[in-house]
Formats: C-alpha cells, structure tokens, sequence
C-alpha cells in the first residue's frame, strides 16, 4: 500500500516535470508587431506614440531630479529655503502642458477605438469557441467546422517521461493538427465565445486579444493585406486549467482564390462524411 510520504513525492516530481517543460510563446520580442493589417499597424502606431510619449516625460521629470539633487546637494553648501513660493506663470504652464499631452493621446485612441469596433462591410464570419484544451472555428453559412487542437509531435514530446527533447520539435507547442485558415484581403468577422472557462484569443500578428467567455460573445475583425499570405502564431493568453500553455493558435493566410478552394473541399468532405455518420 502506498504511504501519504510516498503520494506527495509523486506528486511533487509530477508538478515538477510539469514546470520544467519549457513555456511556449508566440513570437516573443520585446516590443508590439507592426501585424499584417492596417488595422494592426494602427494600434501598433498608437502604441508608438504612447510610448515616446512616456520616454520623453520620463526624461524630463528624472533628468530635472537628477539636475536639482547634483546642483543643490548638501556638500556645495546650499540651504533649504522654508518660504513657499508661488508663480502663476509656472502654474498654467505646468497645467496646460499636461492637457495638450493627454489630448494629443486621446484624439488619436479614440479614433482607433472606434475603427476597431467597425465591424461593417465583413464578408466572412466565424465563430470561435474556446474549449479546455483546443479552439472551435465554424465558418457560419458554410457548414464547415474545424477543431484545432495541440499538434500530435508537441503533444508526445511534453508528456512526462517522453525522452523527447523538446528542442527537436518544429514550433513546439505552437503548431496544431487543424489551423484556422483565413483569406487574404477579405474582412473578416470573429465571434469569440466559450464552452467551459475563460480564455482569450491572442493573435499579435492580427493585435486581437479577445477573451472567450463561456455565455457571452466578443467581437473582432481583420483584414489582412493580399501580400500577407502565410502562417502566423498565437496562444490562450488567460489562465484556463492546468494544460492552458498547451491550446496555441495556428493563423493560415491564403489568397481568395485558394480559399475558396480550400473551403470548397471542407464543403465536400463534410457532406461525405455525413451519410456515413447517420
């Protein structure tokens, strides 16, 4: 019989097996993606200039710290004055200057809030559906349905025990058996929803990071530029159960053409695969 010492070092070696296997990331850099639509090129400028924004008041408030504790340090003799001072002058200034910045952000915010909500003109809706541990992608109006979920090569290699190096596996943790294939220069609808838990779908090619909550559907849109045919990656990025870091999100941009085709072929296997089914 197996004692109470012997089950919690199982399950503390499992836990860390289990923390050991490297985590996966979707293109991992250390600032946002330009992405592959206006749309996602908009967000990525708006995130500039938020960001030079920050880097240029930064460098004011601590380069005058940094100025005033080395000019006005103890050791040169300077003596704290105990009056309180007050200029009108400096006040307005120090007011309206903090305005211009936060109305020079918020004009342009604004503008990309509402641009991101514009779902009208899309030619194609899909319905996505967030599952403990893949994603559901239902092209409405086709009868096509596809289940993504964790590649069979990621999956053999994370189990513990594999003797695979995870090193050796393409895109490990980040490919999956059924990817979600999209058209090139097509605006395309997302209804984002859940079976079970909250997860969140993240493409940052696309800047979507929409969470998918079980009752509830978010929208998104993109439109991605004609000469963006390829694959692109993404992942859950809400904590949803012990394998969350195993549901990745596999983007396959192909031209109009070949879209149709493909969907064409989905059209034709799903209907064989219905009398077989009854």
């Amino acid at each position: 019989m197996m004692t109470k010492t012997s089950r919690i070092s199982i399950a503390a070696l499992a836990a860390a097996g289990s923390m050991a296997a490297p985590a996966a990331q979707a293109a991992w850099t250390l600032n946002m993606t330009p992405g592959i639509s206006a749309m996602s090129r908009a967000i990525y400028s708006l995130h500039m200039l938020m960001f030079w924004w920050c880097v240029g008041i930064a460098v004011v408030v601590f380069g005058f710290m940094i100025f005033s504790l080395v000019r006005f340090r103890k050791s040169t003799g300077a003596v704290a004055d105990t009056k309180m001072l007050h200029n009108t002058r400096v006040e307005i200034v120090w007011t309206l200057v903090p305005v211009l910045i936060l109305i020079s952000m918020a004009v342009p915010a604004a503008r990309v809030l509402v641009q991101t909500e514009d779902l009208a003109g899309a030619k194609l809706t899909i319905r996505v559906t967030g599952y403990q541990w893949k994603w559901g992608y239902e092209y409405l109006d086709s009868g096509v349905s596809v289940l993504s979920t964790l590649d069979r090569d990621s999956n053999h290699a994370r189990e513990l025990g594999s003797g695979i190096d995870p090193n050796t596996v393409p895109n490990y943790l980040l490919s999956v058996d059924h990817p979600l294939v999209v058209p090139a220069g097509v605006k395309v609808r997302l209804l984002i929803t859940s079976q079970d838990v909250i997860h969140s779908w993240w493409v940052p090619a696309l800047a979507i990071k929409k969470d998918a909550i079980p009752g509830f559907i978010n929208e998104a849109w993109f439109d991605i530029d004609a000469d963006k045919i390829g694959t692109y990656r993404g992942q859950c990025a809400e904590l949803c159960g012990r394998d969350h870091g195993f549901m990745p999100i596999v983007l396959e941009v192909k031209s109009k053409q070949d879209f149709e085709q493909w969907l064409k072929s989905q059209q034709e296997t799903a209907k064989q695969a219905a009398p077989a089914a009854g």
